[in-house]
């Protein structure tokens, strides 16, 4: 959510904040601004909407200097307009700030500056920083931040600069990720990797409660009492060719056919030469693991539908109780964990501020917690007892692709681990379902393939108002992320029921003018799938099947059938997830729809 760049060093900084803050724009903003150290003065340029109204302003009257911040700010205290846009400034124009995240105690902070004669122009939270600032300088930029974010209540990530110390950004960070690009001779403050990529790949990961003075020369960093802190360094294995298209029209269809890759990445070495799971991450013993008695998956969005899946592999397998809540309700509900439960987190970003709080909350009850998560240094490995990574590589649409079904692979991993530790599964059944599982990525392969049928039957379904999606068993999670990627990107109105739930309340929202989209893959249920099919057609709905290769009766039911590979229905998940995928994408397309940038989302929701 939003997007943070600074640049210290010999390029101009104006390249540098557009060309960082480009690779940035995937995290949805809605306004977008630089501060740039221009000879003696500070200059500042805001503009609403995309970043191409930035660019252009600042290509009609440039601003040289190699010394700036810029940021795209997604919407929350006040209108996405020019005066509530980033950066924001002091009474003097001499400190610029740029925030990410929310200072919860922003109206007490702004009285209290108004009360002692300053002029807040905005209606942000963010605005008050810069007064803070000014009110504790004292000729050291360091020490006024530090003092300013003593008194923050909330989550940030800021970079600050002051005209009086024309070399120097300080950076801070509460909640809210903020990394440092380390370059030859510069130095690049952003609040995601692809933004330093183009010019490192080393990187600087700070810590909560960090202060950073970043200069060309250096960095040095210190915690919020002002004693020197230890940071980590990290390389980033991925280049900036890993984070652009490739030849794809957008990153979505680009992470929609890079899923075979980012699964086999997921589940290598999952299995060793004994026939034994591995997840050395956990940092459990097999004795630990077997004592499991119930596990607690928190997540939101997309990662609770990968939830959904796990939950059934686990209890089927592992035969242990598993409970899935989505991670903004996890510590409302006074959640009953403890000595013998194991709660999973499943976060893309590792910084989904709800899911951090789950965590938190269940490590405070004494339950083991592990992540799930795609990026490597994220906030959420740092805060639980192990982690599993998706190695799905980056992921720049905001609708998530790779990493649900990169998810999947992962959380079925740990289903089977769990199963071998309890004894639930015999070696010989474990086996059988790893090597079903190590194709899966060639299934996928193939459905991408001869995905034709999938582009014209959307061309059919563009013009819809509201759709609906229905699955069983397994079916059901798949129906639901269907509906989310729909809705993402198309604006379409979709919801997702299990089929069984139609005759209580949704059948009356049958018509013609509704498509059914249902999951009828072969399973145990799959009769049950038919006749619910039967019930929506006689009602006059249209109905798009996704079914397995070979079933020709389905045809009977449906006016469109995607067909996928036969697969065995504990892994039929991430099968019959891509052609929800592409349906979607390509309806959203025909709409004229950005479906990497859909309208007010966010990559990573760093705010409450």
């Amino acid at each position: 959510m939003c997007g943070i760049v600074g640049y210290v060093g010999p390029r101009q900084a104006s390249d540098v904040l557009l060309g960082g803050l480009a690779r940035l724009e995937y995290r949805g903003y809605d306004s977008a601004g630089a501060a740039i150290m221009s000879e003696d003065e500070l200059v500042v340029v805001r503009r609403v909407g995309k970043l191409v109204n930035l660019r252009e302003a600042i290509a009609g009257k440039p601003v040289p200097g190699t010394v700036g911040i810029g940021h795209t700010r997604w919407a929350t205290h006040g209108a996405p307009n020019e005066e509530n846009a980033h950066p924001h400034v002091d009474c003097s124009g001499k400190i610029a700030v740029v925030h990410n995240g929310i200072i919860e105690n922003y109206m007490e902070l702004r009285e209290e500056l108004a009360a002692n004669g300053h002029v807040l122009r905005s209606e942000t939270d963010t605005e008050t920083v810069a007064h803070l600032v000014e009110s504790y300088y004292e000729g050291d930029l360091t020490a006024a931040v530090i003092k300013t974010v003593r008194r923050l209540t909330g989550a940030y990530a800021l970079a600050i600069v002051h005209l009086e110390d024309p070399g120097t950004i300080v950076a801070a960070r509460v909640d809210s990720p903020l990394i440092i690009g380390i370059g030859d001779g510069e130095n690049i403050v952003a609040s995601d990797i692809p933004a330093v990529l183009e010019f490192t790949r080393e990187v600087l990961v700070l810590e909560d409660g960090d202060v950073a003075t970043v200069t060309a020369n250096g960095v040095s960093v210190v915690d919020a009492a002002g004693r020197p802190a230890d940071s980590e360094m990290m390389h980033i294995e991925w280049d900036l060719a890993a984070a652009e298209k490739g030849g794809y029209e957008d990153f979505m269809l680009k992470e929609i056919h890079e899923q075979p890759r980012a699964i086999r990445e997921t589940l290598r070495g999952r299995m060793d030469a004994t026939g034994k799971m591995q997840l050395s991450e956990l940092q459990m013993t097999e004795a630990q693991l077997a004592a499991v008695e119930r596990v607690f998956i928190v997540a939101c969005g997309t990662s609770y539908h990968a939830a959904v899946v796990a939950k059934s592999l686990i209890e089927q397998w592992a035969r242990i109780p598993v409970e899935v809540e989505v991670s903004s309700e996890f510590r409302y509900g006074n959640p009953i964990v403890g000595e013998d439960t194991l709660v999973v987190a499943i976060t893309q970003s590792g910084e989904t501020t709800d899911t951090l709080a789950a965590v938190r909350e269940a490590r405070r009850r004494g339950a083991k917690v592990f992540a799930i998560t795609n990026v490597v240094g994220s906030r959420v490995t740092r805060e639980t007892d192990g982690v599993i990574y998706t190695h799905a590589g980056p992921e720049i649409g905001v609708a998530a692709t790779k990493t649900f079904t990169a998810q999947i692979a992962a959380l079925t991993v740990l289903a089977l681990k769990l199963a071998q530790a309890n004894g639930m599964l015999d070696q010989k059944r474990v086996e059988a379902l790893w090597e079903e599982l190590s194709h899966i990525p060639e299934i996928v392969e193939a459905i991408l393939a001869d995905a034709n049928d999938i582009a014209e039957c959307a061309a059919e379904y563009k013009d819809a108002n509201s759709s609906l999606f229905l699955g069983r068993g397994m079916g059901v999670p798949v129906a639901m992320e269907g509906a989310l990627k729909l809705k993402e990107i198309s604006y379409i109105h979709a919801e997702a029921y299990a089929a069984g739930e139609m005759k209580h309340g949704p059948i009356a929202l049958i018509t013609s003018e509704v498509p059914v989209v249902v999951v009828a893959t072969q399973g145990h249920t799959y009769e049950k799938v038919v006749s619910n099919i039967q019930e929506v057609r006689a009602r006059g709905a249209r109905v798009i099947a996704v079914a397995t290769h070979g079933d020709q009766d389905i045809q009977r039911h449906a006016e469109h059938v995607l067909y996928i590979p036969a697969v065995s229905e504990a892994l039929s998940a991430i099968p019959a997830t891509v052609p929800m995928q592409l349906l979607s994408y390509h309806i959203a397309k025909l709409r004229g729809c950005n479906v990497d940038q859909p309208r007010n989302l966010a990559k990573s929701v760093t705010v409450e």
